[in-house]
């Protein structure tokens, strides 16, 4: 679907830019790979990764501003949409320009993909939208709600748009793996409670659940990867076996455990081998046979947390990553 396509990726310096980037040039060797991000030196470093390949385009932009979308988003045929203002206890403190790039810059980027004849467009979310309890998850909350309702209203122009939801991405920057290594030699950790789950999923599988979208969707449809939990003490034992737990308590906003699917989204979830899809609620969408396929009905009440996962990831298997990927870890 990719191949000798036009695709721009909002956010696109970001980390999970990073991997998207080098995967779908190999993997599908798209025409144009454009960049848009509104940081020139993290432009300017990605560039570097690139030398001369004319596929790859960079364009100094923001979601916020709609004249410069519909610019940029000239020829494009497919969109993922990465921006964000993701940082929880950040989003907290600032939420007048959290809702501006993650609700204002939705609605700005799904008027200019509909107007610019964009084919699809993939919006990435995040477990804290279901059922959130943070100014971040409400407002990707609100943006999940909007890429939904954006198939209501492309009409003749026929774009689609459809979501993608996971929760910790292990290794990239600021979250909990590079943040306990930074600190493993110091003697202590800080944890925030004892209890606390996480659900662990590689930016190769966010990449993947990514072209899974594309491939899969009518629109509307917000697709949640099966993925594998575990307790932070446990990572925090992996990784510095030797240093004491020191209890902090929850930061503002931070939830016990992720949630990906809330029991409210249990009538319109369905099952897939690897992954589940909650079809939208809206318009009979949610019964309609292109969208379910061959997907199973979760049952009333079911509830896709970190917690009760069936799933959880090993020590030895976190241990095993961690080798593997030693040298990007924290790095984007």
């Amino acid at each position: 679907m990719l191949k000798e396509k036009t695709i721009l990726i909002t956010g696109g310096t970001g980390s999970f830019g990073h991997t998207f980037v080098p995967l779908t040039l190999a993997r599908y060797n798209p025409e144009r790979l454009i960049i848009l991000s509104r940081d020139e030196m993290k432009q300017w470093e990605m560039s570097k990764l690139y030398g001369n390949d004319s596929r790859v385009r960079f364009f100094i932009g923001d979601v916020r501003d709609k004249d410069r979308l519909y610019r940029a988003l000239d020829g494009v045929d497919y969109v993922v949409h990465a921006a964000a203002t993701k940082i929880v206890p950040t989003a907290e403190y600032n939420p007048f320009e959290c809702v501006k790039t993650n609700i204002i810059g939705a609605m700005n980027l799904i008027d200019a993909c509909i107007d610019q004849g964009v084919k699809r467009v993939v919006a990435l979310s995040t477990d804290k939208a279901s059922s959130p309890i943070n100014l971040y998850g409400a407002t990707k909350l609100a943006s999940d709600k909007l890429f939904v309702a954006g198939n209501s209203y492309s009409g003749a122009h026929g774009t689609k748009f459809a979501v993608v939801r996971y929760g910790n991405v292990m290794g990239s920057r600021g979250s909990v793996i590079p943040f306990f290594m930074s600190l493993r030699n110091e003697g202590e950790l800080p944890i925030t409670d004892t209890r606390m789950t996480r659900f662990m999923i590689s930016l190769e599988q966010g990449v993947e659940l990514v072209w899974h979208a594309f491939d899969d969707m009518v629109g509307g449809e917000i697709y949640v990867k099966k993925i594998p939990s575990m307790k932070v003490t446990d990572l925090a034992q992996v990784i510095a076996p030797q240093a004491r737990h020191k209890i902090i308590g929850i930061r503002p906003g931070e939830k016990l455990h992720e949630q990906m699917i809330g029991a409210e989204d249990s009538f319109y979830t369905y099952e897939y081998p690897e992954h589940y899809k909650i079809l939208p609620a809206i318009n009979g969408w949610c019964d309609t046979p292109e969208r379910i396929k061959d997907g199973r009905k979760v049952p009333e009440g079911f509830t896709y947390s970190s917690d009760q996962n069936p799933d959880w990831m090993s020590p030895e298997a976190l241990l095993a990553w961690i080798e593997d990927n030693s040298g990007k870890i924290g790095r984007v």
